[in-house]
């Protein structure tokens, strides 16, 4: 082939790509959700996953009227409307769902309530999804909304660097600083965003970005500290900790104190997050990918099998959960180890520890995780990372 046809194929050839990425954005903007003489496009309702499947499983259903995920306008004015006085929000909604008069009405008479937390991905997930409705629609509302999250998240940092379960409120678990359900993972993603003014942040006032880059610093020096020790050897994070004196700690009667595995791969997930990790965090990360590695289980799987419905406090279920022999399944990893011996339990509403998955109650069987693989992904996330940071 010469050298015109060549130039010719490859010139036809990049204005074909050329075409398709330009009919592919023609289709995204089909999808984008029009107002006026501006196009909104969906922002991802992945971080409120966690408070839909509840709010689901409490009411039962799945079928009900939502917004279009490319109609953020709407999504996001729901979100204003569920956000109390205090800046932060209650947990379990659903941002999407569409609400009746009768139903916003109601909700504005609880603006005043203290029943805010950051359990289930909730406060932070809401002050990002404004943030970038602002960033899109410019309207002031959303910015103001979002800064008052922001203000909430700053002023509920504990002056170790901590964060509760649900500031203001301290009775039993809501008073410990917590790992379990991203709280603190989850708050100190959104701050780094914040005190690196990337996108949708890059509208904070200086004053605000030196107080996220502050309580990011505290709050990062803390979470280091919190891997759990055993003779001298960093292991990975319990679920909770003490506020002052920082031991870790249980939270709902069957969440005993414990290293927790999923709760730690969120943890080990952030730090990994970090641009140039310094000497502290490899160490941290190093560490736990050591013990997760010696604390896998094999030669069983937990299989779901179909049996008669049943209707519990706060879900529902046509399933259960049974152990099978197998030598061939892949390594699994109970959620709760003992902190000190590191061995697997699990533990029923009434504190009872129980060490067999048949000894727990079905509701607690069906209605948690007791067993996962989110050590074998982090591994292959830990591996990736390794190589990049050399």
């Amino acid at each position: 082939m010469n050298q015109n046809n060549f130039r010719k194929k490859a010139r036809l050839k990049f204005a074909r790509i050329t075409l398709i990425l330009g009919l592919s954005l023609i289709c995204t903007a089909l999808h984008a959700n029009e107002k006026g003489d501006k196009t909104y496009y969906p922002i991802s309702l992945d971080g409120f996953a966690d408070g839909i499947r509840h709010w689901q499983r409490l009411h039962d259903t799945f079928d009900y009227p939502r917004c279009d995920e490319a109609d953020i306008t709407c999504i996001a004015d729901n979100i204003l409307l569920y956000q109390r006085i205090n800046g932060g929000w209650p947990k379990n909604r659903d941002p999407a769902r569409v609400l009746s008069e009768k139903e916003k009405q109601e909700i504005k008479t609880r603006k005043l309530k203290q029943d805010t937390t950051l359990d289930n991905r909730n406060t932070y997930t809401q002050i990002l999804y404004l943030a970038e409705t602002y960033s899109q629609t410019r309207d002031e509302k959303y910015r103001d909304a979002s800064l008052r999250g922001l203000e909430f998240i700053l002023a509920a940092q504990l002056p170790n660097g901590g964060w509760t379960h649900s500031p203001p409120n301290t009775k039993s678990y809501y008073g410990y600083i917590t790992l379990a359900d991203d709280v603190m993972p989850g708050v100190l993603s959104l701050l780094r965003k914040a005190a690196t003014r990337q996108a949708p942040f890059d509208y904070l006032s200086p004053d605000i970005n030196v107080r996220c880059q502050q309580a990011l610093a505290r709050g990062e020096k803390l979470l280091l500290s919190l891997q759990v020790q055993q003779a001298g050897h960093a292991t990975i994070w319990a679920g909770q900790y003490h506020p002052v004196t920082l031991a870790p700690i249980g939270a709902r009667t069957f969440e005993l104190p414990a290293l927790v595995t999923s709760e730690s791969v969120a943890v080990l997930d952030y730090l990994m997050s970090i641009p140039k990790p310094n000497a502290e965090i490899i160490k941290a990360v190093d560490a736990a990918a050591r013990w997760f590695n010696a604390h896998a289980l094999s030669g069983f799987r937990v299989e779901h099998i179909t049996v008669d419905k049943e209707r519990f406090d706060y879900h529902s279920s046509d399933k259960d959960k049974i152990i099978i022999e197998d030598n061939n399944a892949p390594l699994i990893w109970a959620r709760f180890y003992e902190l000190d011996s590191n061995t697997p339990f699990m533990a029923n509403r009434d504190g009872k520890k129980v060490f067999k998955l048949e000894d727990v109650h079905r509701e607690r069987r069906t209605g948690y995780a007791w067993y996962g693989y989110w050590p074998a992904d982090f591994l292959v996330r830990y591996a990736q990372w390794k190589k990049n940071i050399n």
